[in-house]
């Protein structure tokens, strides 16, 4: 399937001809001139291109590099109890408690959140103002939806990020940002599940293969069942978790499917994140000629694959994995995907035989001929993709064009198992659902289960997908599992620096003196 680019900011065609000026003088006539070719929200928002133009500007942030291309992982998988990252900085820093209100790092992710929840707020303003009788009715309505879910998966990262967020859902010619007060996280949840319902009406099913990338229901749906689930609202999350369990979507047969390049958009995924392998090494995404490609996957490579400090993954999670066997009696294939270690057990799996490999197809004695005793990161490095080895240099700092799956099928029947295990305990439908994300992987079938089993049936199926530390989050076990095994952050700086509240970042500095708005407890 091609996908869609949409990574492109607003853009507008200037016209461009000769112009003969004759008897020019210092008139005010003259020095006064209103340029015709100027984008404003009077000249711009009058026809349906535009509004595609809007929207797809409303999408362009998540592929800045202040956002997924890069610098969101630093403020999620960064911080949760499998990564330790090497070295202090203030890219690691709130991984170990240690955030300040001046660090770029977490400022810029802030940045591009509200950037995507600005665009979506122009759309939703002015879109539905716009009177081209070519405009088509559906996609008008389509287009709000993705713009009513652009915004509430902003507001639901920045949430659950920095919890005390102001509410804004007017451009920012319609408010005076300075005056907009931070807002309850109850009223927060309550514009995010508002938003996702309207998403949910308004967005199709599917879209046609050359708007591959755009949300849907789908995505509307599961997003919401998640914000349900995040809330404990056990019902409702199940309520819209069993919505997309309605034969949509499905499983791929391949577990290791869900994180290439060449099955990106397939029928496990609900959303995704667009990036594109294009050369491009500029910052940002947010402008012409700027990288749009995996600008992460050097903070995950294993150490000597990369020219950042990278980090590596704590042993626990290895022997959480290994504790298990198939049916075959081998390790879960999932290890091999998620892990790079030094272990020479290998698993017969859809007609391959799995073994823990990295760039270059090294086993762990070829990468480290010296010898090594940690575990490293395998999940998104893609390294069996060749397509575009061209425009990357092999072992190394890659713009590869490989898209960040954000919502899979697996993650909603582990979540729709969770909200009836908590409704209802071991029952048939929560076994139905966590057994049909193990068959895949020829795990055993559990006959009961408990939450413990569904947290670490996450941790096989999820990890390094930006959804571990909100987990603790929710949970409440960020203290528990980070903050009282200071081992997890060996390679940093351990925990000593946590205080309660800085589960959550702290706000901008600029922000805060520019507003009244509180700092975060614990800052």
């Amino acid at each position: 399937m091609k996908k869609i680019n949409i990574k492109i900011s607003i853009t507008a065609i200037l016209l461009v001809g000769m112009v003969g000026i004759l008897n020019i003088n210092c008139s005010d006539d003259v020095l006064n001139q209103v340029n015709p070719n100027k984008l404003s929200p009077e000249t711009f928002w009058r026809t349906e291109d535009d509004a595609q133009k809007g929207i797809i500007g409303a999408y362009s942030p998540f592929t800045n590099i202040w956002y997924y291309t890069r610098f969101e992982i630093f403020i999620s998988d960064y911080r949760d109890d499998l990564v330790n990252g090497f070295n202090t900085s203030e890219r690691t820093a709130v991984g170990y408690f240690s955030g300040t209100s001046d660090s770029n790092a977490t400022r810029w992710c802030w940045q591009a959140m509200f950037q995507g929840v600005a665009r979506a707020n122009e759309v939703l303003f002015h879109v539905p103002t716009i009177e081209d009788p070519d405009f088509d009715a559906n996609l008008k309505n389509n287009i709000l939806g993705e713009a009513y879910f652009i915004r509430a998966f902003n507001y639901f990262n920045l949430l659950n990020s920095w919890r005390n967020v102001p509410i804004i859902t007017l451009p920012s010619s319609e408010v005076d940002l300075f005056t907009v007060e931070q807002a309850a996280p109850e009223q927060v949840w309550e514009q995010i599940v508002s938003d996702l319902k309207q998403a949910q009406s308004l967005l199709p099913a599917s879209w046609s293969s050359d708007q591959i990338g755009r949300a849907t229901s789908g995505a509307a749906t599961g997003l919401l069942g998640k914000a349900f689930l995040y809330q404990a609202r056990y019902s409702e999350a199940k309520a819209e978790f069993a919505k997309v369990m309605d034969g949509s979507y499905e499983l791929m047969e391949d577990y290791a499917h869900n994180f290439t390049e060449e099955f990106e958009n397939n029928k496990e995924s609900l959303f995704e994140i667009q990036l594109v392998a294009d050369g491009k090494t500029a910052w940002g995404a947010d402008a012409p000629n700027r990288g749009k490609g995996a600008a992460y996957q050097p903070d995950i490579a294993p150490k000597g694959y990369t020219n950042q400090n990278g980090m590596r993954i704590n042993q626990w999670a290895l022997d959480l994995f290994l504790d298990e066997r198939t049916i075959g009696n081998e390790v879960d294939p999932r290890a091999y995907t998620t892990l790079f270690a030094d272990n020479n057990e290998t698993t017969t799996y859809q007609g391959k035989t799995l073994a823990f490999r990295t760039y270059n197809n090294a086993t762990y004695a070829e990468a480290y001929p010296g010898g090594d005793t940690n575990v490293y990161a395998n999940k998104w490095l893609d390294w069996e993709f060749n397509e575009h080895a061209d425009s990357q240099d092999q072992g190394g700092w890659h713009g590869a064009g490989n898209n960040l799956r954000i919502l899979r099928y697996a993650d909603i029947l582990l979540m729709f198992a969770e909200a009836e295990f908590m409704l209802n305990g071991s029952t048939q439908p929560a076994l139905d659902a966590i057994n049909e994300v193990r068959a895949r992987v020829d795990m055993p079938e559990f006959t009961s289960i408990t939450i413990q089993d569904i947290e670490d049936e996450r941790i096989k199926e999820l990890s390094l997908e930006r959804t571990r530390y909100f987990d603790l989050l929710r949970w409440g076990k960020v203290k528990s599992r980070i903050v009282d095994n200071p081992e997890f952050k060996s390679e940093s700086a351990g925990t000593n620096a946590y205080k309660p509240g800085r589960e959550y970042i702290a706000i901008p500095q600029n922000d805060i003196d520019r507003t009244e708005w509180k700092q975060n407890d614990g800052y």
